[in-house]
């Protein structure tokens, strides 16, 4: 009976996740209380950032909530770090919080506008090389005012659409059968070579999407979830967050739009197939009917999600209120001119965001041992004894390396506090940490597209149905990221050392950004001096 009970308990603790990585999980939740009374909690410290860090690269293995809350809970009850301090962290950030938890719902009330430009565009577009850069460019200028998380859902509910239709056709079904598109065996042999070529055509333009959230999203403050907790820290509100990281975000949204052209011309890495001509016609006749199905009401509904989304960016650039709250704005309006008001439906919309707010919290909790035990205090005062001028390079890349392995939130998150510690300590001048958090920003936003660990946007498109479907492993994702990561990060790294500095003096002379005071810093209980 008790083998049986072990048994059960073994299979239950942490599902589906291999047998070895819940004995791996199981080793470090016994060795960090060992590690902590014989080596000391500073060691027992960097042990828990090593394993979280791992919890984030296995993230396919395991969604990192559960073993990475199995250490924070840890780490509280041997005294790593104290449930007052996370909480000061969880207030500290606060906006970040609500950005998630309301922004990324409110998008999900926009999405038949979202999936009617993208479809217009996949099917108006001829030409693959165009296409690619429109599908690019519209990534990227959407992840700037909403969230790359879900514009990738939305890119990923059109290409899953097209796929469905023609896998349906193509196994002999017409538009109004049912039908499993992850099923090939009914596949008519005339059609397979057309399957095989129109999984390229969209697994290109999905990474072509998915780098362009990580285009747009690293230039405003609400693109990602760090952007804002970095923004916050220092009180940038939108325009001046988009004029800091101009000098390098710009530079780099150019090159990186270059390279999607060039590798649509040359066709390497995974790129350049062409949509099949009897795929194509499909997906218009089917285009066609679905248009003529639409009713008045669905119009109205297009309409008013167009006149939500213009509120949305004007909201957001005015600094109307805080993020979170325009989110919230959003939701409201949405449902009540949209005619969704049962809470079921509501529901649904808050599904995509709260696994990840709940992930993030567990992020500080790990902050929170780091401010404690002041982990990262060595490599910050190595970095800020190096010359000025390469204090904002050196940043730039040790926060692009973490973030290409574990999380660019969590990375973000750690550097950004131990800077504003140093500001406080008085070791650095405002202007310097201005500099810095442009550094850090930029660091663990562009060099991240590396691998689908380091952008929640990546892991959000390989954990999808359609990645299988498509044939988008883990190791082509990589292959087709490698490019853009090269190059993205090449300019990035450039500009940090030449044009971040003199660019952002001239912004001063200009009068376009003011010199903040050491007073003006959004200082929480881990920003004060460690006794």
């Amino acid at each position: 009976m008790s083998a049986h009970l072990g048994r059960a308990f073994g299979q239950n603790f942490l599902g589906q996740a291999p047998a070895w990585y819940k004995y791996t999980i199981v080793a470090f939740l016994i060795a960090n209380p060992i590690v902590a009374w014989t080596l000391g909690e500073a060691t027992a410290g960097w042990l828990l950032l090593a394993e979280f860090i791992f919890t984030l690269a296995m993230a396919l293995k395991c969604y990192p909530l559960q073993p990475g809350g199995l250490l924070a809970i840890e780490a509280l009850l041997i005294g790593l770090t104290s449930p007052t301090t996370v909480l000061h962290k969880v207030e500290g950030n606060l906006e970040v919080l609500l950005l998630l938890i309301f922004m990324v719902a409110g998008i999900f009330f926009l999405k038949d506008l979202l999936l009617y430009v993208f479809t217009r565009l996949l099917l108006g577009v001829r030409s693959k090389m165009m296409l690619s850069l429109l599908f690019s460019i519209a990534a990227a200028v959407l992840s700037a005012f909403l969230d790359a998380l879900t514009v990738t859902a939305v890119v990923i509910a059109v290409c899953t659409g097209f796929y469905g239709i023609y896998h349906k056709v193509a196994s002999g079904k017409n538009f109004q059968q049912k039908h499993d598109h992850g099923d090939d065996t009914s596949v008519e042999d005339l059609h397979r070579e057309d399957l095989r070529r129109f999984r390229a055509f969209l697994r290109s333009l999905l990474m072509h999407a998915a780098v362009g959230t990580a285009l747009g999203g690293v230039c405003t403050l609400v693109g990602e979830p760090q952007n804002l907790l970095i923004a916050t820290k220092a009180q940038w509100e939108f325009g001046e967050f988009f004029l800091r990281m101009a000098p390098i975000s710009l530079p780099v949204l150019v090159s990186g739009l270059l390279t999607c052209l060039f590798l649509e011309w040359s066709g390497s890495f995974g790129y350049g197939e062409e949509i099949p001509e009897k795929v194509q016609a499909i997906m218009r006749q089917s285009a066609l009917e679905q248009e003529s199905r639409r009713t008045t009401r669905d119009k109205v509904n297009l309409v008013v999600q167009g006149l939500i989304a213009v509120w949305l960016v004007v909201g957001l650039a005015t600094h109307a209120a805080p993020v979170g709250l325009v989110g919230l704005s959003v939701i409201i309006l949405a449902t009540a001119f949209c005619g969704i008001i049962e809470e079921h439906r509501l529901g649904a919309a808050f599904e995509e965001a709260l696994p990840f707010t709940a992930l993030l919290t567990v992020f500080f909790a790990v902050v929170a041992v780091i401010a404690d035990q002041q982990l990262f205090a060595p490599v910050i005062e190595y970095v800020l004894s190096l010359e000025r001028d390469a204090q904002g390079s050196a940043f730039y890349l040790a926060n692009g390396v973490l973030s290409a392995v574990s999380d660019n939130v969590f990375v973000a998150s750690v550097y950004i506090d131990e800077v504003a510690l140093a500001l406080v300590n008085n070791e650095i001048n405002r202007d310097t940490f201005d500099l810095l958090a442009v550094a850090i920003n930029t660091g663990t936003n562009i060099p991240s597209v590396a691998t689908p660990n380091g952008q929640a946007a990546f892991l959000f498109l390989l954990t999808s149905a359609l990645a299988p479907l498509v044939r988008l492993s883990y190791g082509r994702m990589v292959v087709m990221a490698l490019p853009y990561t090269i190059v993205m990060s090449l300019t990035g790294l450039a500009m940090t050392a030449i044009a971040l500095e003199p660019a952002t003096e001239y912004m001063y002379e200009q009068g376009w950004i003011e010199h903040h005071q050491s007073s003006e810093l959004n200082l929480d209980a881990d920003t004060t001096p460690h006794h």
